[in-house]
């Protein structure tokens, strides 16, 4: 049996109906495990680079499951085929510019209006700005920490009706923003505190555009907490 990291574990919590995309797989543990806990019937581990796309065959190869998992060596959702009804994609461990980038780059992939799962590392406001061009909306978001990193997961399903996020709920996210947990301060005191150190090392006179972008940044952590 294939046990997950906190982080994973709490992606798979929200994986719905029986078909499964994972992009960016690393060893496709996330869907061995769905198949194994019987989440899913069936799954695409999505690999871009040859070296993980071996790992995961090997492993899925190694659990008896070449049946009902296809690893796919390909860039983001290029991996799917048009025709392939899928009911969740989860896009893992990445930046969230990243994670956007895939997702607008592979929206044509998104006919049969699976469900999206997405845990950014980083910057996951690119993620939530682009969602309403993509016709998806936030159902759920979750912060947690791992070994020291905070990370979030962002659930989205798609949508008939355009909601635009106001710059705070994109920036810190609107369920996130309704729940401050002590995570929630902890991650923005730490962004708060880099952004202090990144404005005492600039040039007032040089970089007087970058100045006005942290201060304003700066303004908007300290209202949230």
């Amino acid at each position: 049996m294939i046990s997950l990291n906190q982080r994973l574990t709490h992606v798979s919590r929200y994986i719905i109906g029986d078909f499964l995309v994972d992009i960016g797989s690393d060893h496709a543990y996330l869907p061995i495990y769905a198949i194994e806990n019987q989440m899913i019937e069936k799954a695409i581990a999505g690999e871009v680079i040859t070296g993980p796309y071996e790992a995961s065959q090997k492993n899925v190869k190694h659990n008896q499951m070449t049946n009902v998992i296809d690893v796919r060596l390909g860039d983001g959702l290029s991996v799917l085929n048009g025709d392939e009804k899928v009911t969740s994609i989860t896009i893992c461990g990445m930046g969230g510019p990243l994670i956007a980038k895939i997702l607008n780059e592979g929206a044509k992939k998104l006919t049969h209006q699976p469900r999206l799962i997405l845990q950014s590392n980083i910057q996951s406001s690119a993620i939530r700005e682009l969602l309403p061009e993509i016709n998806y909306q936030l159902v759920a978001e979750e912060i947690l920490e791992e070994k020291g990193h905070i990370y979030e997961i962002l659930v989205c399903d798609p949508t008939t009706t355009s909601h635009n996020l106001s710059a705070l709920e994109i920036k810190f996210g609107p369920y996130l923003l309704e729940n401050k947990d002590a995570l929630f301060y902890k991650k923005w005191q730490r962004e708060l505190d880099a952004l202090f150190k990144i404005k005492a090392n600039l040039n007032p006179q040089q970089h007087a555009n970058r100045l006005t972008e942290i201060n304003r940044e700066i303004e908007m952590i300290q209202e949230v907490i």
